[in-house]
């Protein structure tokens, strides 16, 4: 091999840097250790609150280390930035994707238009939306085109507007006002995606990562070791719509309270008279139902009080004479009141001066109750003072010692606030800041008017709260607002369990194939362990550098790149035997054997990387870590296999020592195979073809477990202290969730509760309720005195209650399930136009295209034959496609290097039939494919058993479509590619003979 010098210089300066770059991993984990033993050393477990101390501890010990040098050339600050980044399922965190709503951004451009196609144009796109995975934007333009008549987007009373009016006219085209509004849309989202950046950034979250998805309005957010979850919802949702509001005195609405009461009360009377008539007209047409309803009729009616007063009975409380507030309410009953307060038949009572009134409710108290507030608004609610004039905010202390959050607005808003602080103090009125339609405070101006710009906000804020509405204020609002729509929380403590499984099988693997390696060819099986481990070196070096995430299923990548590696070791040292049977010596075998094995392994490894290339594009979260590290590891076991291992073959060789290939038990293994493989091929079209009805009656009968990412819903992982029964646990849930599912998971003491509930329902609220729900529902089940906030997710040592869990909704779940359908279908149009390329005979692409199609569907169909009994989960999700996509990447692996030893030996065998030509190629990688997939499958097994539960059911596909790919590549890629071009043998062998002359 020539340039050997220039290879090991390379591979030094590789391995160096790889060390280099992975040394601040360790450096973090040394000085994270230090932190965590001062911690527990520190608070003993008797004291009260020990896990939050604890916790503090530790932060103090890494805060006072934090710039003190290590090894000279770092520290703890810096090495922090650069380790190797573990994903969510390893250190636990959350993971969310934020929609930004395109709809309120185009409202908010068109200047809240009140345009009826306008408005109707948006209701029509919501439903587009439900039946297509196009851009919002794009929904709109056709709703918009579909029923405009004459109405143009540069109507003045749409967005040839105030603001817009320098770049959009009545003039414009339709096109050119839809390409500005693209560009808005996307400066918006820029916006929204940098404010959430500044957010996360000041937030204090170690190695966060955001990203934007494509133009679809959706941004990417993950916080690996982010253990408050509420509070960064919270965050992430936060529109920061601040505004300051003059209000009235509640003496201005006093008579309205009376009169408004007044209606209420006929409205509610009304609507007990339709009820009641509504009984009698069902009582005479269904006479046996009669009682059932009457006592339903006399619970409700039970439920009004007697005096039937629903606004005055309400109250709990009035405000100071002449101060803001116009009462307290029972928070229960806010949603009531506030539908009486917007009911038009009560507006109507309003007096010219408050007939813009608009009533916003304080904090809820500890008590139960809200305060109700009248902000002077005006036709377009648009309010004199909003937050984006705040230039700073932070978190201070007012007169009292209460915690506020004080700001400084720019000149142009010093100005307003100047003006409406002298208006308060002249008028003796007061001023509501209100934060996302909720009143903080309501103070009045008693020194005059405020100059300078300076203002402060106090409420009932808690340190953490007020910390965040500072951020959240310095940062910026959000330019619409943001629903979480896919959301993963996984609990440090299950991080840990997943970081142990995945050392343990990977170990586990490792050991396998370095023993079988030695022990199948002898020395050279040594040199290509060292090449191996070296390999497994440079993909971690590799991953730290680049700053990519290291997740559970990155390391079944990592496990899976050790079978591929040897693979290519298996290929060269199989033909360097084949060789040395010819009677060559050692130098010229194993030239020979290296040059002859080049073309299959680098045929072998394009198809499997083309696959992980799709799944890179299309997969998400952790299972694009699978992809990143599988693409690295055939880099880099292409380097060590081909270079590596040669380096130190060649050395031997040059000392004038032998090198064995082989040992004395598997000297001779399978060097008299002769099996007629084609003439087995009647018999195994039958099996397959019985074996794929089979499958293909069960997914059509009993179809597939899908998860929550292809339907949506929300998915928890809970433990508890001791085994439960499944269909117990399922049975009380549907009963509170309507439609809920229990399964063990793992452990018996260990369930996976999937839910739809409320699935078309965003917002923090709903997660809220479900995890109530469950938390009244499980207590039985719990460790004794568990509370609510210990039962979600939460402190590192957490080893009982929720988990982990994920949402996904509908509309994402539908894109998710085209993707996937995407990126199956893409990989085989893909492979199939590779290997047409590469082998220039379509019938050698149909072969193996038929072959990936017998795989995938019998895997398909397996799952879907045994999912209801198997003891771990088999959900088809995002992993799974990752399976498949690995599934059909394995077995064009198997089946090229089969078609690749079929046209050499269509070559060098021209004077035997096609039928003889290719049964030899067949058994002549025998060994090589026997070898491959039994240390694969070892490899996989390891990861099944010792891998931890959440990637069973990946490992279990993978280890299916091992044994089928391996069987197909045999039994049906090759019989097709025979049967389909068996009448052009005669002329394939011709061509082949005739290029080998030239």
């Amino acid at each position: 091999m020539k340039n050997n010098a220039l290879v090991r210089v390379f591979a030094v300066l590789f391995g160096l840097v790889s060390i280099y770059q992975l040394s601040y991993t360790f450096v973090v984990a040394d000085i994270e250790n230090r932190a965590n033993k001062h911690a527990i050393e520190s608070v003993s477990e008797n004291t009260d609150d020990y896990l939050e101390l604890r916790e503090n501890k530790r932060v103090e010990f890494l805060d006072s280390v934090a710039d003190r040098k290590v090894l000279g050339y770092t520290s703890y600050a810096d090495a922090k930035t650069k380790e190797l980044n573990r994903g969510l399922d390893l250190k636990g965190g959350i993971n969310v994707i934020l929609q930004i709503s395109v709809k309120d951004i185009l409202i908010g451009l068109s200047e809240n238009s009140k345009n009826i196609v306008f408005n109707q144009a948006l209701e029509d796109a919501d439903l587009l939306q439900k039946e297509s995975d196009e851009a919002y934007i794009e929904s709109f333009f056709r709703a918009f085109e579909s029923i405009r008549g004459s109405t143009k987007l540069g109507s003045p009373d749409i967005f040839a507007n105030r603001s817009l009016s320098e770049e959009i006219n009545f003039e414009l085209s339709e096109s050119e006002v839809q390409s500005i509004l693209r560009r808005k849309i996307d400066e918006s989202i820029v916006s929204a995606f940098e404010v959430l950046r500044k957010r996360i950034d000041k937030f204090g979250v170690s190695q966060p990562n955001i990203q934007r998805l494509g133009s679809t309005g959706r941004i990417l957010v993950e916080l690996p070791g982010a253990k408050d979850v509420d509070r960064i919802q919270n965050l992430l949702q936060s529109t920061a719509q601040l505004e300051f509001w003059e209000t009235f005195k509640n003496t201005e609405l006093s008579s309205f309270l009376f009169q408004a009461n007044q209606v209420a009360t006929e409205i509610v009377a009304q609507e007990n008279e339709a009820t009641a008539q509504s009984v009698e007209e069902v009582e005479e047409d269904t006479e046996s139902e009669i009682d059932a309803l009457l006592e339903e009729v006399t619970q409700s009616n039970d439920t009004i009080p007697e005096s039937v007063n629903p606004i005055l009975d309400a109250f709990r409380g009035t405000g100071a004479e002449g101060g803001p507030v116009l009462g307290y309410f029972d928070t229960g009953q806010v949603e009531k009141i506030d539908s009486y307060f917007n009911d038009p038949r009560i507006r109507r009572l309003l007096p010219a001066p408050l007939r813009y009134v608009r009533f916003a409710w304080g904090l809820p108290s500890e008590d139960g109750t809200s305060e109700l507030f009248a902000l002077r608004s005006n036709r377009d609610n648009i309010a004199p003072l909003s937050g984006g004039v705040v230039v700073d905010a932070m978190q201070s202390y007012d007169q009292v010692g209460n915690i506020s959050v004080s700001m400084q607005m720019d000149a142009r808003g010093a100005r307003i606030w100047e003006s409406m602080t002298g208006k308060a103090f002249e008028q003796q009125s007061f001023i509501a800041i209100v934060l996302d339609d909720i009143v903080y405070s309501a103070p009045g101006v008693t020194s005059g008017p405020i100059s300078g710009g300076r203002s402060e906000i106090s409420g009932n804020f808690t340190l953490n709260e007020a910390i965040d509405l500072a951020n959240v204020l310095r940062a910026g609002k959000l330019p619409a607002s943001a629903e979480i729509i896919q959301s993963e929380v996984v609990g440090p403590s299950l991080g840990k369990e997943a970081i142990q499984a995945g050392v343990i099988s990977f170990c586990i693997a490792l050991l396998f194939v370095l023993v079988w390696m030695v022990f199948y060819y002898g020395r050279a099986g040594l040199y290509a362990d060292i090449a191996l481990v070296l390999n497994l070196l440079f993909i971690f070096g590799v991953l730290a550098g680049l700053g990519a995430v290291l997740t559970l299923p990155g390391i079944a990548g990592i496990v899976l790149t050790i079978g591929i590696s040897v693979d290519a070791n298996v290929l060269i040292f199989e033909r360097v035997r084949e060789e040395l049977k010819k009677g060559k010596g050692l130098r010229k075998s194993v030239a020979d054997g290296f040059n002859n094995a080049l073309s299959s392994i680098l045929d072998a490894n394009i198809t499997t990387g083309l696959t992980a290339l799709i799944l890179f594009v299309f997969g998400t979260g952790p299972i694009k870590g699978f992809a990143t590290t599988l693409l690295i590891g055939i880099a880099t076991s292409l380097f060590t296999a081909i270079f590596i291992t040669r380096i130190f073959i060649n050395n031997r060789n040059n000392k004038g020592k032998s090198v064995s290939f082989f040992t004395r038990t598997t000297k001779d293994l399978f060097s008299k195979v002769a099996i007629g493989f084609l003439g087995l091929r009647k018999r195994t079209y039958l099996i397959s073809s019985l074996i794929l009805i089979t499958c293909i009656s069960s997914l059509f009968l009993q179809g597939l477990n899908q998860g929550v990412d292809f339907v949506g819903g929300r998915s928890y992982i809970v433990r508890f202290e001791k085994p439960v029964n499944a269909i117990e646990i399922t049975n009380l849930m549907s009963n509170e969730l309507g439609s809920a599912e229990a399964k063990t998971f793992g452990g018996t003491n260990q369930l996976k509760i999937t839910t739809n509930y409320k699935v078309d329902v965003e917002g923090l609220a709903v997660d809220q309720e479900i995890q109530e729900i469950m938390y009244q529902v499980l207590i039985p089940y719990l460790p004794q005195e568990m509370s609510y906030a210990e039962f979600v997710p939460g402190s590192d040592e957490k080893q009982f209650g929720i988990l982990s869990s994920i949402k996904v909704g509908p509309t994402i779940a539908d894109d998710i399930k085209k993707n996937s359908f995407l990126a199956v279908f893409g990989s085989l149009v893909v492979v199939f136009l590779y290997i047409l390329l590469r082998f220039r005979r379509w019938q050698f692409s149909l072969g193996a295209v038929a072959a990936v199609f017998h795989d995938v569907l019998i895997v398909l169909g397996i799952f879907s034959l045994t999912y209801k009994f198997m003891p771990f989960s088999m959900e088809i999700n995002q992993a799974f496609i990752a399976a498949i996509l690995t599934v059909i990447g394995y077995s064009l692996n198997d089946t090229v290097v089969v078609f690749d030893r079929v046209r050499e030996y269509v070559r060098e065998h021209s004077k035997l039939g096609f039928y003889e030509t290719v049964n030899k190629a067949l058994n002549s990688t025998l060994s090589r494919t026997l070898n491959t997939s039994l240390t694969t499958l070892i490899v996989l097994l390891a990861i099944f058993v010792f891998g931890g539960e959440s990637i069973r059911g990946f490992m279990f596909a993978l280890i299916v479509g091992v044994i089928v790919g391996t069987y197909s590549s045999v039994f049906i890629a090759t019989p097709v590619m025979y049967d389909t071009q068996k009448k052009g043998a005669i002329e394939l062998v011709r061509k082949e003979r005739s290029e080998k002359e030239i």
